[in-house]
Protein backbone atom coordinates (compact mmCIF):
# COMPACT_ATOMS: atom_id res chain seq x y z
CA UNK A 1 0.00 0.00 0.00
CA UNK A 2 1.12 3.44 -0.77
CA UNK A 3 -0.27 6.81 0.71
CA UNK A 4 2.29 9.55 -0.08
CA UNK A 5 1.43 13.10 -1.41
CA UNK A 6 3.57 15.58 -2.98
CA UNK A 7 2.09 19.24 -3.63
CA UNK A 8 3.72 22.54 -4.51
CA UNK A 9 1.73 25.81 -3.62
CA UNK A 10 1.49 29.05 -1.50
CA UNK A 11 0.40 29.67 2.31
CA UNK A 12 -2.54 31.30 2.49
CA UNK A 13 -1.75 32.43 6.14
CA UNK A 14 0.96 32.20 8.45
CA UNK A 15 1.56 28.92 10.30
CA UNK A 16 0.55 28.39 13.50
CA UNK A 17 2.21 26.65 16.02
CA UNK A 18 1.06 25.13 19.60
CA UNK A 19 2.11 22.18 21.80
CA UNK A 20 0.67 19.18 22.31
CA UNK A 21 0.08 18.31 26.58
CA UNK A 22 3.44 16.09 26.43
CA UNK A 23 5.68 19.74 24.74
CA UNK A 24 5.37 18.14 21.41
CA UNK A 25 5.08 20.30 18.80
CA UNK A 26 2.88 20.82 15.93
CA UNK A 27 2.00 23.08 13.45
CA UNK A 28 -0.75 23.66 11.06
CA UNK A 29 -1.04 25.75 7.46
CA UNK A 30 -3.46 25.85 4.08
CA UNK A 31 -1.62 25.66 1.00
CA UNK A 32 -3.10 26.94 -1.83
CA UNK A 33 -2.40 24.33 -4.88
CA UNK A 34 -3.24 25.82 -8.51
CA UNK A 35 -5.52 23.23 -10.80
CA UNK A 36 -3.47 23.94 -13.45
CA UNK A 37 -6.26 23.92 -15.73
CA UNK A 38 -8.88 26.95 -16.29
CA UNK A 39 -12.11 26.29 -15.33
CA UNK A 40 -15.07 26.92 -18.09
CA UNK A 41 -15.10 30.52 -17.51
CA UNK A 42 -11.19 30.40 -18.22
CA UNK A 43 -10.31 31.70 -14.61
CA UNK A 44 -8.10 29.80 -12.50
CA UNK A 45 -9.14 27.44 -9.77
CA UNK A 46 -7.06 26.55 -6.73
CA UNK A 47 -7.39 23.69 -3.78
CA UNK A 48 -7.06 24.86 -0.24
CA UNK A 49 -5.05 21.88 1.71
CA UNK A 50 -4.51 21.75 5.16
CA UNK A 51 -1.20 20.81 6.56
CA UNK A 52 0.09 19.64 9.43
CA UNK A 53 3.76 19.54 10.65
CA UNK A 54 5.48 17.93 13.60
CA UNK A 55 8.74 18.05 15.93
CA UNK A 56 11.07 20.23 15.14
CA UNK A 57 10.49 21.02 11.47
CA UNK A 58 6.53 22.33 12.80
CA UNK A 59 8.83 24.84 14.86
CA UNK A 60 11.04 25.74 12.03
CA UNK A 61 8.02 26.60 9.35
CA UNK A 62 6.25 28.23 12.02
CA UNK A 63 9.74 30.29 12.57
CA UNK A 64 10.63 30.92 8.92
CA UNK A 65 7.53 30.91 6.48
CA UNK A 66 4.15 32.94 6.51
CA UNK A 67 1.39 33.95 4.02
CA UNK A 68 2.18 33.66 0.68
CA UNK A 69 5.58 31.77 0.75
CA UNK A 70 6.13 29.05 -1.98
CA UNK A 71 6.89 25.71 -0.54
CA UNK A 72 6.94 21.95 -1.63
CA UNK A 73 4.94 19.37 0.89
CA UNK A 74 5.68 16.23 0.79
CA UNK A 75 3.58 13.45 3.34
CA UNK A 76 0.75 11.37 3.78
CA UNK A 77 -3.35 11.41 3.45
CA UNK A 78 -5.03 11.27 6.59
CA UNK A 79 -8.59 11.02 7.09
CA UNK A 80 -9.70 11.75 10.87
CA UNK A 81 -13.29 11.88 11.97
CA UNK A 82 -14.14 14.28 15.26
CA UNK A 83 -17.73 15.51 16.54
CA UNK A 84 -18.65 19.19 15.51
CA UNK A 85 -20.13 21.00 18.27
CA UNK A 86 -23.45 20.39 17.37
CA UNK A 87 -23.35 17.04 17.40
CA UNK A 88 -22.77 15.77 14.17
CA UNK A 89 -20.15 13.96 12.84
CA UNK A 90 -17.77 14.91 10.23
CA UNK A 91 -14.50 14.21 8.31
CA UNK A 92 -11.43 16.07 7.74
CA UNK A 93 -9.10 15.49 5.31
CA UNK A 94 -5.28 17.08 5.81
CA UNK A 95 -1.96 16.00 4.73
CA UNK A 96 0.73 14.95 7.50
CA UNK A 97 3.98 16.68 6.47
CA UNK A 98 7.45 14.51 6.16
CA UNK A 99 9.03 17.22 4.30
CA UNK A 100 8.80 21.13 3.82
CA UNK A 101 10.77 22.60 1.26
CA UNK A 102 11.01 26.40 1.05
CA UNK A 103 10.81 27.19 -2.86
CA UNK A 104 11.02 30.95 -2.62
CA UNK A 105 13.59 33.48 -0.68
CA UNK A 106 11.91 35.92 2.00
CA UNK A 107 13.48 38.78 0.36
CA UNK A 108 11.86 37.97 -3.67
CA UNK A 109 8.38 37.85 -1.29
CA UNK A 110 9.08 41.22 0.60
CA UNK A 111 9.32 42.74 -3.11
CA UNK A 112 6.39 40.93 -4.05
CA UNK A 113 8.15 39.17 -6.99
CA UNK A 114 7.68 35.46 -6.27
CA UNK A 115 9.96 33.24 -8.99
CA UNK A 116 8.26 31.41 -11.52
CA UNK A 117 8.03 28.04 -10.92
CA UNK A 118 10.10 27.34 -13.65
CA UNK A 119 13.01 29.41 -12.82
CA UNK A 120 16.03 28.39 -10.86
CA UNK A 121 15.27 29.87 -7.23
CA UNK A 122 18.68 30.34 -5.62
CA UNK A 123 18.77 31.37 -1.68
CA UNK A 124 21.02 33.39 0.59
CA UNK A 125 22.68 31.85 3.62
CA UNK A 126 20.53 34.32 6.02
CA UNK A 127 17.38 32.23 3.94
CA UNK A 128 18.27 28.76 5.11
CA UNK A 129 16.74 27.72 8.37
CA UNK A 130 19.63 24.93 9.16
Amino acid sequence: MLNRIILIGRLTRDPELRYTPSGKAVANFTLAVDRGRPNAQGQKEADFIDIVVWDKQAETVSQHLNKGRLVAVEGRLQIRSYEAQDGTKRKAAEVVASSVQFLDSKKAQAVGNPPDLGSEVSFDDDDVPF
